[in-house]
């Protein structure tokens, strides 16, 4: 064999082992692009789920829509009193909306029921069916105000009764700034924070 031939048959083996790299190449990046496609959505929605979890958005929506609320402020109130957990606080408030038996008791009454338990309010149906009735009974109570209404989920009537009149006395408005209790204050705003993200990011699963 030749000089000339050994080298053009090299030079043909070199260009077959390069487009098999290329080849291989174009392989390994059109599956990682199928991967991704396949496993970004998961990876987003896992990471959601984690950061801002939501759960039984059927039922925040129907309630909602017969309250005439948002859900996203609804999912919020739940995510700030319970991060979707059936638990009971240390003060008794139960289930996913954190309602204690005597508000639950309290709701019954406004709403004209006779038939409530306290094991309820582990139901999710008739905890978030509870919770979202006193929340608007609470916005109808404080003219559609909604910082005023979870400052009373929260810390009750009676004080943020007594914040306003004191306000009032003052010649100003009760910002979320000058509620007394840190507590309260903080409380008001995780929930508009978490249902602003809630409307962001679950605009389809809460029906926006």
């Amino acid at each position: 064999m030749s000089a000339t031939r050994a080298s053009r048959q090299t030079k043909v083996r070199r260009r077959a082992i390069r487009r098999r790299r290329v080849v291989a190449f174009l392989g390994v990046v059109a599956l990682a692009a199928v991967a991704v496609a396949v496993v970004e959505p998961i990876f987003d929605n896992a990471v959601k789920e984690v950061v801002l979890p939501l759960r039984h958005e059927d039922i925040i929506r129907q309630q909602a829509a017969e309250k005439d609320l948002d859900p996203a402020l609804v999912a919020g109130v739940i995510y700030a009193e319970s991060r979707f957990r059936d638990q009971t606080s240390k003060a008794g408030a139960k289930g996913l909306m954190q309602l204690t038996p005597a508000t639950a008791r309290f709701i019954e009454h406004l709403s004209g029921g006779s038939t409530f338990q306290v094991a309820d309010l582990s139901t999710p149906q008739v905890n978030i069916a509870y919770g979202t009735y006193y929340l608007r009974y609470l916005l109808n109570r404080y003219g559609g105000n909604v910082p005023l209404a979870l400052a009373a989920y929260n810390g009750g009537e009676g004080n943020v009764d007594r914040w306003v009149d004191q306000a009032r006395q003052e010649g100003r408005a009760l910002s979320i700034d000058a509620i007394p209790f840190g507590e309260t204050r903080a409380y008001v705003r995780a929930v508009e924070d978490a249902a602003s993200k809630y409307r962001s990011n679950y605009r389809r699963e809460l029906g926006l």
